[in-house]
């Protein structure tokens, strides 16, 4: 158990990229306008995705190769359709979670002498910054033991504030499901399940961060490799559900309308909690809300240069050592463009990013699929058939919603 323990790493890092805008956001509005009538949702899309993610860390583990290199295998206009579509919602995914994080460090510094007067705009390029020194010198080792204390005090806090959150919560707690109908509804519906626990090509950043662990411990398998993920996953559910139910504790029925600054919604949404659980409280809230947003902010900064860099490689069979520097100035940059350009359009960035995830979805998940049962994974670690017709109950799932949603336009 304490060697599987010391393995524990690209798991946690899919958790701290998962546990973002889908949990701290979209859970917790799913939970203030709908109760926990969401939560079949919620549980579903964790259900219908899980193969596809699973197929990661498994073929990374069974041939110590990432997707990427398996994409490649599958034909080259596969892996440059990723290429296509990761350049496409890059920039928008971390703009999106970086000026969300940007707002709660506004929020949580606020009353400390030296940082109350930064504004939203100096944390953006704090965070970043901070970011870039950690991944360009710390490398991967570095993101690995950041992230494990990432979540260790993001699961503290939020526990604690889902809590106090039951503990002053008037009135019985309802368990009724609820189906959106009108156009808004089902908008909404599926920008939750977009990010819900994260976009499916999180499966490839498990792959590359599978691979980079197995160079610092050489005892990646594919036993150890879907243990570490399981870990990952069951957090991001159980943390999916307690911010439904802090949504659903504090602000069911108050009429809240959040905004889509990044600096008001933050106060909006720590507010909404300290006014609901007491002063007291501000302290918990604030911590479970940055770290929530930072964990995802330093994970997909790492994993879209890391896999961009490897798929330009292997497309035109270069050996560009410093791709992954290069790339991750041209994310970073072009967050910051995007920041200044839409600052004031967090909610509109949120909503083009969730909605783009889901509907690309099913290219990934048939990409996974046909991928891990193809000759290109050991036959002992192809999954079984109970896995296989849970993967095609997903395809159908995922390509049936896209079109729904899309037929609503």
């Amino acid at each position: 158990m304490l060697v599987r323990l010391r393995q524990l790493g690209p798991g946690l890092l899919f958790a701290a990229a998962a546990i973002g805008v889908s949990h701290l956001v979209q859970s917790t509005r799913a939970g203030a306008d709908y109760g926990l009538g969401l939560l079949w949702a919620l549980l579903l899309v964790h259900v219908f995705k899980y193969p596809f993610f699973q197929f990661g860390p498994r073929y990374a583990a069974a041939t110590k190769e990432t997707l990427l290199h398996g994409y490649y295998k599958l034909g080259k206009w596969v892996l440059l359709s990723y290429v296509v579509l990761s350049t496409a919602t890059m920039f928008t995914i971390q703009a999106a979670v970086t000026i969300v994080t940007a707002g709660l460090a506004k929020t949580l510094f606020s009353n400390t002498a030296l940082l109350a007067d930064l504004s939203t705009e100096i944390w953006t390029i704090i965070l970043l910054l901070i970011c870039l020194v950690i991944l360009v010198f710390g490398k991967y080792r570095a993101l690995d033991k950041t992230v494990k204390v990432i979540i260790v005090l993001l699961s503290i806090s939020t526990l604690a504030a889902v809590i106090f959150a039951f503990r002053d919560f008037n009135g019985p707690v309802s368990f009724r499901q609820v189906f959106p109908k009108s156009t808004t509804e089902i908008a909404f519906l599926i920008a939750f399940m977009g990010w819900m626990p994260a976009p499916l090509d999180i499966s490839i950043w498990h792959s590359l961060w599978s691979i980079e662990k197995h160079k610092m411990t050489s005892g990646l398998t594919p036993r150890s490799a879907l243990f570490d993920f399981n870990i990952g996953f069951l957090g991001a559910i159980f943390l999916g559900v307690v911010f439904v139910c802090l949504g659903y504790f504090v602000m069911y029925n108050s009429g809240e309308s959040f905004s889509p600054k990044a600096l008001v919604f933050s106060n909006q949404i720590i507010e909404a909690y300290t006014n609901s659980l007491g002063n007291w409280s501000y302290l918990i809230i604030a911590i479970a809300a940055f770290t929530t947003m930072f964990s995802t902010t330093i994970t997909t900064l790492d994993a879209s240069p890391r896999s961009m860099s490897l798929s330009l490689n292997l497309l035109l069979n270069w050996s560009l050592k410093r791709g992954y520097l290069i790339w991750i100035v041209i994310l970073t940059a072009g967050t910051l463009i995007i920041f200044f350009a839409f600052a004031s359009e967090m909610g509109l960035l949120i909503k083009i990013a969730t909605i783009l995830s889901f509907v690309t979805a099913p290219f990934y998940a048939l990409a996974n699929y046909f991928l891990i049962t193809s000759k290109h994974t050991p036959a002992t670690w192809r999954p079984s058939l109970k896995l296989k017709v849970l993967s095609w109950l997903g395809i159908l799932f995922l390509i049936g919603f896209s079109a729904w949603y899309l037929s609503t336009f």
